[in-house]
This record gives structure tokens, sequence and C-alpha cells, in this order.
């Protein structure tokens, strides 16, 4: 192996971590839920979240191959205020974000093991204590190897199901199908939802950075500017792509056949895994089980490791320990987000889709603020000029913070005369 593919093996990681963190709530739910309810209609929301959020996400992995350091440590450089402020906004939606993941997560696992028979607060809970477990004894690495596996059996799956569905399924539309407005109140509410999370939170965006430093440490390697965003792209587009794929099996399968997708969770894992074995044929029922309830697993150990290496970093640096992350601050951070996140999915046991659009809405309302903090610390001057975006790409963030200030405030209003 040539020394050009060896520094390519050592940088990736990141990018791959990314993906999974995003083909979670965001496709599983949601891209499936407006395949399913709106058909092919939304395509273009999926698309235009993909293309204006690509810069914010694109900087984070940006900045930390110019410095070597997460973006929370150039928000500190910004100034103190800054950092208070985005741990603020991380500490007021981590609990709803990581209870939406548990909870589809919960579901997929009740499906696959109905024989015990527990409720799903019971089931989150499991799931948050193993996950907990694997990250406080493990290390990056450990993940990092595991969610490539996952990653693999997923997308083989995704797109042997969407194949079988449009060169083999025909589904006859319900002779009382009326089709749903998108651009009623409801639709226009669920297109901000949609895009929210699509291909994830932009506040998310920091933890890409934290896994490319810690991929840094794990490697030795510190990777060139195009071998990060080489990484990065990589796991933007399978996101990007597998977003479409998840939208096309609702539209397929789901779209004209009357069929409401459940607010309980464990029946929307039976539903979801139905779609893909309506597609492919029932004998791939297990394989399909195993490998939807694994991926949502790894994106629970995905954001409880995200928001755990966010917060105890903003604690370092506000508490001016240096860098480092402390074990011990993780630690704390990680059983914080459990208990918080067993005691808020307890008030939403049979509202699945409302704790998911609350997650998706709210994260879609810090968009902006989170949007400008990258936009700004690209253009610090601890970047050089080799590192700093393109023209081009300057002007698509630029366009990227109007849109989603645009639709943040379409959403608040809406809201408020809903």
């Amino acid at each position: 192996m040539n020394e050009k593919w060896k520094n390519f093996f050592k940088t990736l990681g990141p990018g791959i971590l990314f993906a999974s963190t995003c083909v979670g709530v965001s496709h599983l739910v949601q891209s499936t839920r407006a395949g399913a309810d709106y058909g092919f209609a939304l395509v273009w929301v999926i698309v235009l979240a993909i293309i204006f959020k690509y810069p914010f996400f694109e900087f984070t992995s940006r900045y930390t191959s110019a410095t070597g350091k997460s973006v929370l440590d150039g928000y500190y450089g910004m100034g103190k205020w800054i950092l208070i402020a985005f741990g603020i906004s991380t500490l007021f939606t981590m609990f709803i974000v990581t209870t939406a993941v548990t909870f589809v997560t919960a579901g997929l696992l009740s499906n696959l093991i109905p024989v015990f028979g527990f409720t799903t607060d019971i089931w989150v809970l499991i799931i948050l204590i193993i996950s907990g477990m694997i990250l406080l004894v493990g290390k990056f690495s450990i993940l990092d190897l595991l969610l490539k596996v996952i990653g693999t059996v997923l997308v083989i799956s995704t797109l042997a199901a969407f194949g079988s569905a449009y060169w083999g399924v025909e589904v006859t539309p319900a002779a009382d199908f009326v089709p749903k407005d998108p651009y009623d109140t409801v639709g226009i509410l669920f297109i901000v939802a949609l895009m929210g999370w699509m291909p994830t939170a932009v506040d998310m965006s920091v933890w890409t950075s934290l896994w490319t430093e810690a991929r840094i440490k794990q490697t030795n390697y510190h990777p060139k500017l195009k071998e990060s965003l080489l990484d990065f792209n990589l796991g933007y587009i399978i996101s990007a792509v597998l977003a479409l794929f998840f939208m096309g099996l609702g539209a397929l399968v789901i779209f004209g056949t009357n069929t409401e997708l459940s607010n309980s969770s464990p029946v929307f894992a039976s539903q979801l895994i139905n779609m893909y074995t309506n597609s492919i044929g029932s004998w791939s029922y297990l394989i399909i089980a195993v490998a939807a309830f694994s991926t949502m697993f790894s994106t629970s150990i995905t954001v409880m490791d995200g928001y755990g290496r966010t917060m105890s970093r903003i604690t370092k640096l506000l508490g001016n320990h240096g860098a480092d992350d402390s074990r011990k601050a993780f630690l704390f951070w990680i059983i914080v987000l459990m208990i918080g996140t067993y005691i808020v999915s307890t008030q939403f046991v049979n509202s699945l889709k409302t704790l998911v659009d609350l997650a998706t809405g709210v994260s879609f309302i810090i968009a902006p603020f989170a949007g400008y903090l990258n936009y700004r610390v690209i253009y610090r001057p601890e970047i050089p000029d080799s590192h700093r975006p393109p023209t081009w790409l300057k002007w698509l963030a630029i366009l990227g913070l109007l849109f989603l200030l645009l639709f943040s405030f379409i959403y608040i209003y809406l809201k408020q005369i809903s």
C-alpha cells in the first residue's frame, strides 16, 4: 500500500461518524415520513437543506485541519460569552435530541426482541446504560471501527430495498386516498422539522471537529486539508444520497395506501422494517431488523459521544484548564445526559412524532446561530489563507444563513398561530 492510501485510511473516520449521526432520526423517521405522507413532493426540501447547510459542516473540518484544535476552541477565541451561549443552547437541546434518537432505537429493539415485553421507557433505559458503558469503557477507535461495519450493512440494505421497490413493487393507491397538502400549516411545519435534521442539526457540526481532533491524536497523523475534506465529503455525500433513498422508499411503498405512520415507537419500527421486507422479500426481515437497530444504536452512541465531548470541552475551556478532554468531565456529562434523557423519555412514551418534530424544530431555530459561529470562526486570524474557504463557498454560506433565518422565522410564526 503506497503512502497516499496509508494517509487516507489514517484520516478516514470522522466522516463515517458524521454519516452515522445523520442516518438516524432524520433519515429513518423524517425522510421516510416525508415520502409516506407526501410522495416525492418534498425532494426539493431535502436537496436545499443539504446544499445550504453544507458550508457550516465543512468549515469545522477545515478549521481543525488548519489548527489541529476543535472549533469550540475557536469559539472561545472569539469571546468567552460566545462559548457560554453555545453551551447554553447545547444544554437546552441535548436531552430532547438524545431522547428522540434513543426512542427510535428502543422501538427497533423491542420489535427485534419482542419476547421480553418491556415497555418503551424500559428499553430506553437499557439502551442508555449500554451506550454509556461503551463510551465510558471504550475509546474512539472502538466507536470508529463499529460504525464502519454497521454503516456498510445499512447502506447495502437500503440500496437493495430501494432498487427492489423502484423496479419490482407496484403499490395500488387506496380508492379513498386523498394526498396531503404539503403547503398548508401542518405541511410547512413538517417541512421546517424535516430541514431541522437534514442531514443533521447544524449545531452538531462541532462534533465533526472534535472527532477529527480525536482521530489526529489516535493516529498521530495530522492530515492535509484535501485529506480532511475528502473524509468529510465522503460522509456528507453518503448521508445525502441515503436521505433521498429513504424518502423514495416511503413514497414507493407507503404513499397512497392510507397507511398512517404510528406515534408508538415499537409500531413505527415494525412499519419501517415491513417497508423493507415488502420491497425485498420476507426472507430479509431479520437482516433488516438487525441492520436498522444497529444503525440507530450506533447513532445513539455517536449522539451521546458528541454531546459528552462537547460539554466536556466547553466546561474545560471555561474553567481555563486547557483544551484536553478530561475523562472525569466526560463521565460527568454522560451520566447527566443519561439521567436527563430518561426523564424526558417518560413524558413522550406514545408521542414519537411529536417528540421528533419538537427536537428537529428546536434544532432548526438555533441553526442560524450555530451556522454564523462557524462562518465567523473560519475567518479568524489563526486560519492561514491556504485553508480559508474559496469564494463560491463563502457566498454559499451567506445564502445558507439567509435560508436558515427565513425558515426559522416561518416556523416561529406558524407555531404561534397554529
